[in-house]
């Protein structure tokens, strides 16, 4: 390219300058005024060329190592030879925070500064001044490549560029931001190429773990039956799961960058909008509403507001939860519609009513039988409901009674019944059956209906017929008998009412009871299972994220919330008497000595503590660990109505309640005790407070501060005991709880140590046996972990084809509830017969009556409770295989055949 080709861009200085020197009128033209300041600077060179020594200014170590290295020997020769050009870029290079390398001359001499020095690792400081294709010769092909397209002239960049190069004695693979730039000398040629270098790996590498962490989350959200949502303080989405899908028809990923005024509407916007501010203020919230689901129902819906508290105290976003309880709610609607219902019909007939199975037999509990007679449980199973009918009525009674079963008719009968305190009363039975769709009998519903006064009035009257008839002439006398005989009777008459009425109020009670007892069973069954699935699968993905303190610190919060969650439904459970009681004989007064100090951490400094405990004190046969929540929950209670300041006691004693105590109380049976009571010198409670205080659900606290289960646990736990609760309160003077704990004869059992230290697997082989799919899954994952060869089963009928197929098995875990005709506890006696080896491990979130009878397991009976954790599950392994090694190594040999 000729000089007369040449055009050259110049500053605004420079044009300012041309623009001065030629309104001067010393020159003709603007070329005239650079042809005369190119010659001033070249006259300038040689008469005064700057001393080079301490070049270049700065430059950190590469400007160092530039200045003192003799590169007369180099392709690039002295220094003081080098262009202006070349000195001016290797000057802006070395003092560039941004890593750059110069490729220069056709040797493609490397020339870089410090943060290019970080990339070539421990090729530095001996790639400095050498030519590229030898310090890289792993990517020569590319640098050749854009070295060529340089020297042409040409501009090149890349984004996320992936290059593997051989550095510090391996191979790394980069991601590069790469922009190659030609360096031009002053006659326009190209003498050099700069790469302008930004390393992207480690960002590439934080974006994919980042993915990967949302895409767990995500998992796991997406396993929630809710709602998850996050939203930062624009009110944009920045997280939804899928349940937003199938409830609003709008895929998370279209939510996600959108405000929440864009997905779900303007009206419902400002409606939630004060909700989530407060969030957004640091303060959680949960409220109760209704939402539209897509199909355009209305479903009512509870919904938590959590905000994103950061360590800082920031609060970038909050977190949304959304839970469906519209079916909660329409099942609570059924049972409130059929309690009104069964209350109405109990009004309407006054009687007792009763169910019969289908071949006319009393199974399962009859609470206003038991309640009527007195009998047991176990004495009216069956036909024994017939001990209460006078002996000369029970014959007849159940020949009459086998004639209607037979024909499948209504039953209509009168016999006399002897009531629970002894007396005989008449009484009018009607009962009719429940056919299904094939006109086969499911059961019997049947009613006793007190006719007593009615059968004695009718008598009454005919004596008195025959009296008028019989005298006449005393008929004043007769008739003052008859008024007599009517106060008498009217008397009687309120007296039965009024002990109908409250019979009818224990029967409703009792009812009540059973009915929220089934209720939370089935809800703690199906929320234990849920629970575990969650539970199980963040303790596996917890291994996953070691070493991730934000992955690890979240994965805690939520099995902070499975824990709660668990005790939640201990809690339900417990006030609806059907959780799982492991009994012991035990002393209470050791209990109270050792939990000194978890009184003294619960409920402060500032309270007294004084504990009395009385001589020669008798053991109890009850739940150690239901005993020390017991102790626990009344202590918490006690220091809450003392606001923190007062004196706690504690008594245990001996006690003997007797028969008049019994019948003045319900359900206490007279007998001997172990009295524990615990006393507060708070502000004491009115009577139609301690007239609910049992009542599930229900506390004086403010709201939020107390779930209103503590008392309910305690009385559940200790009728389920088989004892007794009395309440002693008064206004400004203290309250005190009496627990009646029946009397052990045996000694107490002695304590085993557990083994506390980590954890541990083993090489056996396990059959888990779960009908839940995600809780199998679960269940399966955690004990391959821990070593265990695994087999699995749907059912128990799958499980006993496993079993009997020969293959080797040494631990059965099974759930208890499960559908098919084959029911757990059958399951391990059937593979006990096959393999008598075996050891057997239940688990489950709500027992029934499968294991547990009398609110308390089965004698020999293992069960590892839902949710469990992995510690907990791999010690139960360990523990049924060691008790069922000892078993087997304590049996006699078999006998040697003939």
């Amino acid at each position: 390219m000729s000089s007369s080709q040449i055009r050259v861009s110049l500053t605004s200085e420079l044009e300012a300058f041309v623009a001065d020197s030629l309104a001067s009128g010393d020159y003709a033209n603007a070329d005239e005024v650079v042809r005369a300041g190119l010659r001033a600077l070249q006259d300038g060179r040689r008469n005064a060329r700057p001393s080079l020594k301490d070049w270049p200014r700065g430059g950190g170590d590469c400007g160092a190592l530039i200045r003192g290295r003799d590169w007369a020997h180099s392709p690039l020769g002295p220094v003081d030879g080098w262009t202006l050009e070349l000195r001016a870029t290797v000057a802006n290079i070395v003092n560039s925070p941004v890593a750059k390398v110069l490729m220069w001359g056709p040797a493609h001499i490397m020339i870089y500064n410090d943060a290019y020095a970080a990339i070539a690792g421990d090729k530095h400081p001996d790639a400095l001044g050498r030519p590229v294709d030898q310090v890289w010769p792993e990517i020569w092909d590319w640098n050749r490549t854009m070295l060529e397209a340089g020297f042409r002239g040409e501009l090149s960049s890349f984004h996320d560029r992936s290059m593997t190069l051989h550095r510090n004695g391996r191979e790394t693979t980069f991601f590069f931001d790469l922009f190659y730039t030609p360096v031009y000398e002053a006659d326009g040629s190209v003498g050099g190429v700069m790469c302008t270098t930004v390393d992207n790996t480690a960002r590439l590498e934080t974006e994919r773990l980042l993915a990967e962490r949302e895409a767990d989350l995500r998992r796991v959200t997406d396993a929630l039956p809710m709602l998850v949502a996050y939203v930062d303080r624009d009110f944009v989405y920045r997280f939804a799961n899928h349940a937003y899908e199938d409830w609003l028809g709008v895929a998370p990923e279209d939510m996600v960058g959108r405000t929440v005024r864009e997905v779900l509407g303007e009206a419902f916007f400002e409606s939630r909008k004060g909700w989530i501010e407060q969030a957004l203020a640091g303060e959680p919230l949960r409220c109760e509403a209704t939402l539209t689901h897509k199909d355009g129902s209305e479903r009512a819906c509870e919904i938590r507001y959590v905000p994103d508290v950061k360590p800082d105290g920031s609060v970038p976003g909050a977190y949304i939860l959304v839970v469906d309880l519209q079916d909660r709610a329409e099942r609570e609607a059924k049972v409130q519609a059929s309690d009104r219902r069964f209350r109405t019909a109990m009004d309407a007939m006054h009687g007792v009513l009763w169910t019969n199975s289908a071949d006319g037999r009393m199974l399962g509990e009859q609470p206003g039988w038991a309640a009527l007679t007195g009998q047991t449980i176990d004495e009216y199973q069956g036909f024994g409901w017939a001990g209460a009918v006078h002996p000369d009525d029970r014959g007849p009674s159940v020949a009459s009674w086998n004639e209607a079963v037979a024909a499948k008719s209504m039953y209509v009968f009168e016999h006399r019944v002897r009531r629970h305190d002894g007396a005989w009363r008449t009484f009018a039975i009607r009962a009719l059956p429940i056919l299904d769709e094939a006109g086969e009998i499911t059961e019997w519903v049947g009613v006793h209906s007190d006719i007593t006064h009615q059968r004695a009035a009718e008598d009454a009257l005919r004596e008195h017929a025959a009296n008028l008839t019989r005298e006449v002439r005393h008929r004043e006398r007769v008739e003052d008998q008859l008024r007599q005989l009517n106060e008498t009777l009217e008397a009687r008459v309120i007296s039965e009412i009024e002990e109908r009425r409250r019979a009818e109020a224990k029967l409703v009670q009792s009812q009540k009871m059973e009915t929220i007892g089934k209720l939370t069973g089935g809800v703690a069954h199906d929320f234990n299972n849920l629970l575990q699935v969650v539970s199980g699968n963040l303790q596996l993905l917890a291994k996953d994220v070691a070493g991730n303190e934000r992955a690890e610190r979240r994965i805690a919060n939520a099995m902070s919330g499975v824990s709660r969650g668990a005790k939640l439904a201990s809690q339900l459970l417990a006030f609806g008497r059907r959780q799982a009681l492991e009994p012991k004989v035990v002393n209470v007064a050791r209990f109270v000595r050792d939990m000194e100090d978890m009184l003294r951490r619960a409920i402060g400094e500032a309270i007294e503590i004084e504990t009395v405990f009385g001589g020669g004190l008798w053991n109890t046969f009850a739940d150690p660990t239901q005993i020390e929540n017991a102790i626990l929950n009344l202590a918490i209670n006690a220091r809450d109505a003392m606001a923190g300041n007062g004196k706690l006691t504690i008594e245990l004693a001996n006690a003997y309640l007797d028969d008049d105590y019994a019948r003045s109380h319900d359900e206490v049976t007279a007998g001997q005790y172990v009295m524990l009571a615990v006393s507060d010198t708070g502000c004491g409670m009115p009577e139609e407070i301690i007239e609910q205080v049992f009542e599930p659900f229900f506390s004086t606290k403010a709201e939020g501060k107390g779930s209103g289960l503590g008392l309910s646990m305690v009385y559940g736990f200790v009728k389920q005991s088989g004892g007794h609760v009395k309440i002693y309160s008064e206004v400004g003077h203290g309250t005190t709880i009496r627990i009646y704990l029946p009397r052990a004869m045996e000694p107490e059992d002695v304590e085993v140590a557990v083994d506390a230290g980590p954890p541990s697997g083993g090489t056996e082989t396990v059959l888990v046996v779960e009908d839940d799919d995600e809780v199998r899954e679960t269940a399966v994952s955690m004990l391959s972990e821990l070593g265990y060869r695994v087999l699995k089963a749907v059912d128990a009928a799958s499980a006993l084809n496993v079993i009997e197929s020969g293959i080797p098995i040494d631990v059965l875990f099974t759930d208890v509830v499960m559908p098919g005709q084959l029911k757990s506890p059958e399951l391990a006696r059937k593979a006990r017969e096959r393999l008598p080896g075996i050891a057997v491990l239940f688990t489950s979130g709500y027992t029934e009556n499968s294991i547990v009878h009398g609110g308390k397991l089965d004698a020999g009976v293992e069960l590892l409770s839902k949710p469990y954790a992995r510690e907990a599950l791999a010690r139960k392994i360990r523990h049924v295989l060691a008790n069922q090694r000892q078993r087997t190594a304590a049996a006699p040999a078999p006998a040697p055949q003939p």
